[in-house]
């Protein structure tokens, strides 16, 4: 697995909390698509077990909207040998999954306003788009 790589870039103009939920589904949904970097069951020294986590780093760096807009639009031919999950604002004012999809289908590209991306794939790619990036903080 040492030949692949996996971090979420974040809007960092948005509010603590949005931030932190952001992360939070991007990273639930890397650990659906790519279930092999969650590593195995282990046991403490009492012998309950405690869940396994992320076996790889992952990195939470930021940007500005702009970026992000930009650089979705890039990565789209990289795909499907890049895992790509973006998240949008419109998250934020629908209240069910339907509500989201229909304001997703609705919504012209250039009008989306993203405030995160999740990738996961070849290092060198995912560098290329992510190495320049500061962490956030």
């Amino acid at each position: 697995m040492s030949d692949r790589k996996c971090v979420l870039i974040i809007d960092e103009d948005l509010p603590v909390g949005v931030v932190a939920n952001t992360a939070a589904v991007l990273a639930v949904s890397i650990g659906k698509f790519c279930p092999d970097i969650v590593g195995r069951d282990l046991f403490d020294c009492a012998g309950d077990v405690r869940r396994g986590i992320t076996t790889m780093a992952l990195p939470t760096l930021k940007g500005s909207g702009e970026l992000l807009r930009d650089m979705r639009g890039k990565l789209k031919e990289y795909e499907p040998d890049l895992v790509v999950i973006d998240l949008v604002g419109a998250t934020r004012v629908t209240k069910s999954y339907e509500e989201y999809a229909e304001a997703l289908a609705e919504t012209p590209e250039e009008e989306l306003q993203y405030q995160g991306i999740a990738l996961y794939g070849d290092k060198r790619i995912v560098n290329k788009f992510s190495g320049n990036l500061p962490l956030l903080r």
